[in-house]
């Protein structure tokens, strides 16, 4: 039975964390290890996970704590990196903010990986409250450098059911074989939130790897329950990251183009923002300007 190691970033996860544990602890694949990587470590918190934990002492785990918020692809890295360590044959990076009600959800996951020899697999995500979906595979829009889910927001009545190989998913429920970060290597810790993802997907696209969306395998998830949506945080990040993601993977007029397009595009939202976030958007912008390109 391979090993499979699960990678979730704790960041002031408190409210989630029953419903996430449980979830694991009803699944059926045991061979697993759950590498919580805490970010936001305060005693009052770490209590509590120990004590949610102590309910279902058949979920394996260790607990990784960071000297401070060093970012959701740091904080990935540092728990792949122990995974790999401990021989896992299979990484799955996960939010914590995801429920699951299929107890043999993992099982049917490697599974297929072992059985049609796929390095990546994504399930489809629903919202955890409207049961719509949130993601039924993905593309990625050169022309927009954005990653797009199909299916957003619609009702999850027999749509989107066919397994087929995608472009593009988020990272917040990904199976990995090991194979992928050898050749692809780690997550881009510039990034440290958004577009992290993005970039690590395309990048081991561009190594030669496919990536399976599996419908059959239905995840909860609790959209943005850290960050907020269209919180400070979110603008500031996504608009430096998205210009340093377009930095780093476009050439010649390619990168003009998408660099002139965003940055116009901004401007629509600058308007609709208070005081607060279009301060942020000017900065991330600034930002997306200087940050180094890794190669």
């Amino acid at each position: 039975m391979k090993k499979l190691g699960l990678v979730t970033v704790l960041y002031k996860s408190d409210d989630v964390l029953q419903g996430f544990i449980k979830s694991l602890s009803i699944q059926t694949y045991r061979n697993c290890l759950l590498y919580f990587v805490d970010n936001s470590v305060n005693d009052a918190s770490t209590q509590l996970l120990y004590n949610i934990l102590s309910q279902y002492p058949n979920v394996s785990f260790k607990y990784l704590p960071q000297q401070g918020n060093t970012g959701v692809a740091a904080g990935n890295n540092a728990g792949i990196k122990v995974a790999l360590q401990d021989e896992c044959d299979y990484v799955l990076l996960l939010n914590n903010d995801i429920e699951i009600e299929q107890d043999n959800l993992l099982e049917q996951m490697i599974c297929k990986a072992e059985d049609s020899k796929e390095s990546i697999i994504v399930p489809k995500i629903l919202f955890y409250d409207t049961r719509k979906i949130w993601m039924a595979g993905g593309y990625m829009d050169h022309c927009r450098a954005l990653g797009v889910h199909y299916g957003m927001n619609k009702s999850n009545e027999g749509n989107y059911n066919i397994e087929t190989h995608i472009s593009y998913a988020p990272t917040c429920f990904m199976l990995l074989s090991k194979q992928v970060f050898e050749k692809t290597g780690l997550m881009d810790e510039q990034y440290f939130a958004y577009y992290d993802d993005t970039d690590f997907v395309l990048r081991a696209l561009k190594k030669g790897f496919t990536m399976l969306y599996m419908p059959s395998q239905v995840i909860l998830h609790k959209v943005s329950s850290s960050a907020g949506i269209n919180s400070a945080f979110y603008v500031y990040y996504s608009n430096r990251n998205k210009l340093y993601f377009i930095r780093k993977h476009y050439k010649g007029f390619k990168r003009a183009w998408l660099i002139a397009y965003s940055l116009v595009s901004r401007c629509v939202f600058w308007f609709n923002y208070d005081k607060q976030r279009k301060q942020k958007l000017i900065q991330g912008l600034k930002d997306g300007f200087a940050l180094k390109v890794n190669s």
